[in-house]
């Protein structure tokens, strides 16, 4: 639980997970399979339109969306290297 709390700081600190993000993509340690995945996960995010909890229950709709975009963005931390999770402090 502790690590997922510390992951989630650092999605929320956008300035440095941006750069993490960048650096995920272009490194050549990163075989191109997981950065398929990665990419394919957010855009069925993005594509489909179901939703756990409907968008017009306002704050728990929103949270719905939120939790979904954290669990891709956590899935997309673990398949990083261990270098870029080291230099991250992840």
């Amino acid at each position: 639980m502790r690590k997922w709390w510390k992951r989630l700081r650092f999605v929320v600190h956008i300035r440095r997970f941006l750069p993490f993000l960048f650096e995920f993509f272009v490194s050549r340690e990163v075989p191109v399979r997981k950065k398929a995945v990665s990419v394919g996960l957010l855009l069925l995010y993005i594509a489909l339109p179901f939703d756990l909890i409907p968008d017009w229950l306002a704050l728990f709709g929103i949270i719905d969306d939120f939790a979904v975009f954290m669990f891709i963005l956590q899935q997309v931390i673990k398949m990083a290297p261990v270098s870029l999770k080291e230099k991250y402090n992840l």
